[in-house]
């Protein structure tokens, strides 16, 4: 399965304040006329400072958020354009910096749960668990109750309730952020693991050394706007600079996003 978004947008409100000190409301793109294509058997990293619009994007390209302008479309390994809500939503494993999880079942009761809700079989969803406590190294926890696991663990949790339904497209928004080695590690063998099986990856980090060691192609946002769309070999041979941080420096300093910016402004 694959994604195919065009010319999504989406403002939001916020307050300013002007000389005089008077506050008043002006809208702005959260996202600018983005286009994106995020290909099966793809890890396809979504980088950019704090409101750069990463997380508006995610969800939207999740069906979480209705985009202002512009459409998304989730097409089939037939071919077929997908957009009946329900059919989407089985399609995607969707993972928010924000998701909170009952804290009195277990790691499995979650599961479980998860797999009774999309409709799964007992005998498929005990070895679909079975085979997500295995990838994900949830062994010595996944019958704890939440409440009681380390920040990792929760995480490996929360991202195991994502895995039940074997979607065909996994969105990730920060999911290493603020764990240690250990946690951090399970989770990107994971999403190597899955494009190894043909599905579709996209994730949003600030950790430009994971992009840069897992992505297959990245984009970098900035105010809103793709600004870099490439694979990070590409993107560093293009500027001259040996890792992504740089990278990333070097374009938002460059003349054509500085024109971009005083055009967008005047």
């Amino acid at each position: 399965m694959r994604i195919e978004a065009r010319q999504l947008c989406k403002k939001f409100t916020r307050l300013v304040n002007d000389k005089d000190k008077k506050s008043r409301k002006e809208e702005f793109f959260a996202v600018d006329h983005v286009d994106i294509d995020a290909c099966e058997g793809e890890i396809l990293g979504v980088l950019g400072p704090n409101g750069a619009g990463k997380t508006t994007l995610l969800r939207m390209l999740g069906n979480l958020l209705e985009p202002g302008e512009g459409f998304v479309h989730i097409i089939d390994d037939q071919g077929e354009r997908i957009t009946d809500p329900i059919r989407i939503k089985s399609c995607i494993g969707y993972l928010s910096g924000n998701t909170r999880l009952y804290g009195r079942l277990s790691a499995r009761e979650l599961m479980h749960t998860i797999g009774e809700i999309y409709g799964m079989d007992d005998k498929s969803r005990e070895a679909r668990i079975d085979q997500i406590v295995e990838v994900l190294k949830m062994q010595d926890f996944v019958d704890n109750r939440i409440e009681r696991l380390s920040t990792g663990q929760t995480q490996r949790a929360n991202i195991a309730r994502c895995l039940v339904h074997s979607p065909g497209i996994y969105i990730f928004d920060e999911p290493t952020l603020g764990l240690d080695i250990l946690s951090s590690e399970s989770i990107v063998n994971f999403m190597k693991s899955e494009k190894n099986e043909g599905r579709t990856v996209l994730y949003s980090t600030h950790y430009m050394e994971e992009a840069q060691y897992l992505c297959d192609r990245v984009i970098m946002m900035y105010k809103g706007r793709i600004i870099a769309n490439a694979s990070p070999g590409e993107l560093m041979e293009r500027t001259g600079t040996d890792n992504l941080r740089e990278t990333f420096r070097s374009i938002i300093d460059s003349d054509e996003i500085k024109e971009a910016e005083e055009d967008g402004n005047a």
